[in-house]
């Protein structure tokens, strides 16, 4: 059982409908920690077991590149629940799209490994992650890796089959089997999600950038090539009439990526199979030629120094830079453009230092009184940004009632109860969540309702959607008698009809 001797100097880094992340230290330790206030809407039971259960998968685990949980805390006086967890200074995504970084041959290797070792042990234990990404896969300043936010990850018997939602996993890293509505699944979709990190990586840039369910899946067949007959006829997944391309399409990875290493390619050209079967495992990954030929892994200890730098670092940044452009425009006499509501939502809540790193606007200090307090507690998750060039993050299949962070400035700091709650404490699991926020897409499909980040129970009881927050899914994603070519078409219409639109009733708003 760790025990705490309190908190000071914490300020709020996140903000989500059920949680608040705060950045604290403890005054035992002297270490920075980061804490999770979880919110509960009149304890809801649903919401209760949602959390209980990514406790429950954590205490699985136990390994240096998975996130630990290091305290579960609740405080008697106000009823909240807090995680702590040891204070990440990276992530993958983030240091990705930070200025000036390019990553080596050995550094890629090195950050890769680790991530699959990650897997191999979750996997070992039972457990599927289903939201591989770079903003889950936390660094440290000592260069080490560690797999976070488990949210979405669910508890798995590889000889018994249960059904399982297939709405997980971020767009951009999603498996086609769950494009195609799969509810039986394994250890594949994980390794799917490591094949697009890995060649992420590489390139700069995430490698298939959807909008939707169905443009993904179209990107998917280009890049990977379309199933066989044989696939069609075996899989009987809910979707598959709906997503079968009229036209074959034919594999061109080796094509694609001609410039990655031959044993880079080799394994990509693996963890991309569109049969699951055809993955492999982490631990069949780690024995690739990949991590045997020369330059090797480096050592994590060996790599390169940064500044902080997350997904909520790069946001940082962009909107300095668009503050900064927006005055120079003001200074030559131009009118700067205003803000829409939902613009403003999203600007970060810290300033930036002469560093260009993110600062609080708020902090404070206060100590621990042990006669108060004691207890134990629960968790939750921040979203995203876009990038420049780096690992980003697209539509993600989590609501944001339920895990995303919006980084945004919405009411006071609730601040009551840390310093009580965090001095005494137990044990816990996972980490700061960093989740991803879905872009609004203008238009929608005939038959399908566009929907933002959205997490679906659908039969799987590990997924929880608050009432109230329940959204009512499609059923065929492809209209009957229509093809894929010709609903992205007519997406592409819709959304410049909406655009012109938007355009049109700027200029009324500005002549009246």
């Amino acid at each position: 059982m760790a025990k705490f001797g309190g908190t000071r100097s914490y300020s709020r880094i996140g903000q989500g409908t059920y949680s608040n992340v705060y950045k604290a230290r403890d005054l035992k330790t002297n270490k920075i920690v980061a804490m999770k206030k979880v919110k509960f809407v009149n304890m809801d039971p649903e919401s209760v077991r949602f959390m209980a259960r990514e406790i429950f998968i954590l205490r699985r685990l136990d390994h240096p590149n998975v996130m630990k949980l290091e305290a579960l805390v609740t405080s008697r006086i106000s009823g909240s629940l807090y995680l702590v967890f040891e204070y990440m200074e990276h992530d993958l995504a983030g240091l990705a799209a930070a200025p000036g970084i390019k990553f080596t041959e050995p550094q890629i290797k090195c950050y890769a490994q680790q991530m699959l070792r990650g897997l191999e042990h979750c996997h070992s234990r039972g457990v599927l992650h289903r939201d591989i990404k770079g903003s889950n896969l936390l660094i440290g300043d000592n260069g080490v890796l560690k797999i976070g936010d488990f949210g979405l990850a669910t508890t798995f018997e590889p000889n018994q089959k249960q059904p399982l939602t297939s709405r997980v996993v971020t767009l951009w890293y999603r498996a086609p089997e769950l494009l195609l509505g799969a509810t039986e699944y394994g250890v594949a979709i994980d390794m799917w999600s490591a094949g697009c990190i890995l060649a992420e990586l590489f390139t700069g840039k995430p490698i298939m950038q959807g909008r939707t369910e169905v443009e993904q899946m179209h990107k998917i067949f280009k890049l990977c090539g379309s199933p066989s007959e044989e696939y069609w006829r075996k899989s009987k997944l809910p979707h598959a009439t709906s997503f079968k391309p009229q036209n074959p399409y034919k594999r061109c990875i080796a094509d694609t990526f001609k410039d990655l290493p031959p044993s880079a390619l080799a394994l990509v050209d693996v963890l991309l199979s569109i049969e699951p079967e055809k993955r492999g495992t982490a631990s069949s990954a780690l024995n690739s030629e990949f991590f045997k030929t020369k330059p090797l892994p480096c050592d994590p200890y060996s790599l390169p120094k940064y500044p902080p730098s997350k997904e909520y670092d790069a946001k940082v940044r962009d909107h300095e830079a668009r503050r900064r452009k927006a005055k120079t425009v003001k200074g030559h006499g131009g009118e700067l453009t205003k803000k829409s509501p939902r613009q403003s939502k999203e600007e970060p809540t810290t300033k930036l230092n002469a560093h260009g790193q993110g600062q609080p606007r708020k902090s404070i200090s206060v100590k621990y009184n042990p006669l108060e307090d004691s207890g134990t507690g629960f968790p939750i998750e921040p979203p995203v940004l876009r990038y420049r060039n780096g690992l980003t993050h697209s539509n993600s299949v989590i609501h944001p009632n339920i895990a995303g962070y919006t980084w945004s400035n919405k009411g006071k700091e609730d601040s009551s109860g840390i310093e009580r709650a965090y001095a005494a404490s137990q044990h816990g699991v996972e980490l700061l969540r960093q989740g991803s926020h879905k872009p609004r897409v203008a238009g929608e499909f005939s038959s399908i309702r566009t929907r933002r980040d959205d997490r679906s129970s659908f039969g799987d009881s590990t997924v929880y959607v608050p009432k109230r927050s329940r959204r009512i899914l499609s059923g065929l994603l492809v209209p009957a008698g229509g093809s894929m070519e010709d609903m992205l078409k007519e997406h592409e219409r819709q959304i410049q009809e909406a655009v012109r639109k938007a355009r049109q009733d700027k200029t009324r708003s500005k002549n009246n």
